[in-house]
């Protein structure tokens, strides 16, 4: 599916051609795995890039990168239509450390739901860890609400 995420980065596909950049991003992002461990490495990126939820196949999944020039500034993993058909789920998102604070994520997130929006989509969800601050008050200040709490915070 081709969407327009952003007015401002070039956006596309990430392949395993990219595990590199990806890696760096995620080293960047130090406070996201002291409550998501482990670290990320080569081969969790790749089964990342892979994985899918029950009933959904690789036509459902973009794993996509959002770039300046040759710069990886965000990555987001989503599925289409989970966990309902009008529903936009949220694997991943990180940013570049360089780029937090900036408004760069929350740009790319109201790029995301404006173009999901205007395909039909009524929701995106996603799961923040429990006790993440920097994730709960980013996706709060999007406005996104606790909509349950399981393993994790499912907010949408």
């Amino acid at each position: 599916m081709k969407l327009d995420f952003s007015q401002k980065y070039a956006v596309r596909p990430l392949t395993a051609g990219d595990v590199d950049k990806i890696l760096a991003l995620c080293a960047e992002n130090e406070q996201f795995y002291r409550y998501h461990p482990p670290m990320a490495t080569r081969e969790s990126i790749l089964a990342d890039m892979t994985a899918l939820p029950p009933g959904k196949g690789m036509e459902d999944k973009a794993y996509v990168g959002f770039f300046e020039g040759e710069k990886l500034v965000a990555v987001l993993d989503w599925i289409s239509g989970y966990p309902a058909k009008e529903t936009a789920w949220i694997g991943l998102f990180m940013v570049s450390a360089e780029k937090q604070g900036k408004g760069v994520g929350s740009g790319i997130i109201r790029d995301m739901a404006a173009s999901l929006k205007a395909v039909g989509y009524r929701e995106m969800q996603l799961g923040v860890d429990k006790g993440n601050p920097q994730s709960l008050a980013f996706w709060t200040k999007n406005g996104f609400e606790v909509l349950r709490e399981d393993g994790y915070i499912v907010m949408g």
